[in-house]
């Protein structure tokens, strides 16, 4: 066995190059803030109780200006002052918001739902309250992204908690079958206007508790709605300039809310700046043994091509190179319904990866655990990778449980394994739902769940939308 480190990969941002998405933006401001095609002004709508949409707007008015760092920080790389979300400052934009785009929910209507004894019809009544101001704000405003915020009476009877732990890949869904948040976002998808779901206590300055602080708060807040109102790029990774054109492609399954029939392959693409393009693939068989689902080589041809087909519709050409990123082993069948999409339109490298949770752990000295970016090599075909784990920028960990490394299983590769495991850690930084970087998968994978827990809720002859911002 080998023992390596990978040094953290750099990101770009407009003026500048840094490790760190809350300081690059900070010091060298957004990725795309020259480009025209981006929103400068972003418009926020919000649906609410009369005091949430208070709550709100007072909220993204603190979010205009620069937020302290909590006086007792001890790491200061982690607990970064917020810079404000101006024109001025990182984000070169502004936000807006303000009554006009904003609907009230009745408090009566609250208080009605919260006596409905029955989870599903109140979860459902729910939905609809909110799903029928979103829109309105959606068909009657101009609002590029939607605020929902939850009353915190009615989130307590409308929620679930997840069971304890890191989360899995492969973890059975942990909430209900009926999820507030999933089957909104899923019903409101049509509407094309991201929803981005908070909590009353979240916004309250009085409440502190275990919430993150106001500074935290706010670069992922802001950097979420910045992505959603899209088309924006916050950051992209740096890349070795002397290769060609690649993307990283994500094969994942879902089970349908009832789990007993069908599972359906998705695809999730991320192109040269870091876009997540969205598919939807057919039913799938699970095998009865060992309860995986596979893809047929029609399947697997048909899912690949239409994912590159809609990469070459963003970029005006097919990349070099494909790597695609499996949570389960590839089989052969699979194997040669990819090779033949890529063959047919002319691709020159295929790269076929399996990434899971490993069961291995490596141990070092001291009370820390090994550090992100250190790579176990044990053979040319499998190596355990730290995606998690203590950083040295933050000068701690940050996680709560112990962190389980990444296997990686280099079913067919042009790239030598070094390659591979930089580059799956560099995607672990493309989350722009969260600021801070050490994220655990790669966001092919780790992203590609999440779609998964919302297209569950999609009916057949719904179109689900392509842009990862409808997700998030």
């Amino acid at each position: 066995m080998i023992i390596k480190h990978i040094n953290e990969p750099r990101l770009i941002f407009g003026a500048g190059e840094h490790i760190c998405p809350r300081r690059g933006i900070f010091e060298y401001g957004v990725y795309d803030h020259r480009q025209a095609t981006r929103k400068k002004d972003v418009y926020v709508g919000g649906v609410g109780t009369s005091q949430c949409n208070e709550m709100l707007e007072n909220w993204i008015e603190r979010c205009k200006g620069v937020i302290a760092a909590p006086s007792d920080a001890k790491q200061e790389n982690l607990r970064l002052p917020f810079t404000g979300f101006t024109k001025n400052s990182g984000y070169k934009s502004e936000l807006f918001f303000s009554s006009d785009l904003a609907k009230t929910i009745k408090n009566s209507d609250i208080k009605d739902l919260i006596k409905i004894s029955n989870r599903t019809e109140r979860i459902n009544k729910a939905i609809e309250l909110y799903y029928e101001n979103i829109k309105f704000l959606s068909q009657n405003r101009h609002v590029d992204v939607i605020v929902c915020v939850i009353p915190d009476d009615l989130f307590k009877v409308i929620s679930s908690e997840p069971k304890p732990g890191e989360e899995m890949l492969d973890d059975e869904d942990s909430y209900e079958e009926l999820n507030f948040r999933r089957a909104l976002k899923a019903k409101a998808m049509h509407l094309a206007k991201p929803l981005q779901l908070i909590r009353q206590a979240s916004l309250d300055p009085n409440k502190k508790g275990d919430q993150q602080d106001d500074a935290t708060k706010a670069w992922n807040f802001c950097t979420a709605l910045y992505y959603k109102s899209g088309p924006t790029i916050p950051w992209k990774l740096k890349r070795d300039e002397t290769k060609g054109t690649s993307c990283a492609v994500g094969i994942a399954f879902y089970r349908s809310r009832d789990r007993q029939t069908l599972s359906t392959s998705l695809a999730q693409i991320f192109d040269e700046l870091g876009n997540g393009l969205i598919l939807r693939g057919t039913p799938v068989e699970i095998d009865k043994e060992d309860r995986i689902p596979r893809l047929t080589e029609t399947q697997a041809y048909d899912l690949l091509k239409a994912a590159l087909s809609e990469y070459r519709v963003a970029l005006g050409t097919y990349p070099a190179r494909v790597v695609i990123h499996k949570s389960s082993n590839f089989t052969k069948v699979e194997i040669a319904g990819l090779e033949a999409a890529a063959n047919d339109l002319n691709i020159d490298t295929v790269d076929f990866v399996t990434v899971i949770d490993s069961k291995l752990r490596l141990y070092r000295d001291g009370n820390y655990p090994p550090y992100r970016g250190t790579l176990a090599q044990i053979d040319d075909e499998k190596q355990l990778l730290y995606t998690r784990g203590a950083v040295w920028y933050y000068q701690t960990y940050t996680g709560l449980y112990v962190p389980q490394p990444l296997e990686l299983r280099i079913v067919k590769s042009e790239e030598s394994p070094m390659f591979i495991a930089e580059e799956i850690l560099g995607l672990t930084k493309m989350n722009w739902n969260n600021t801070q970087f050490d994220g655990k998968y790669p966001v092919t994978l780790g992203c590609a769940r999440k779609v998964g827990e919302i297209m569950k809720y999609l009916k057949d002859s719904d179109m689900p939308q392509v842009r990862y911002g409808y997700y998030m």
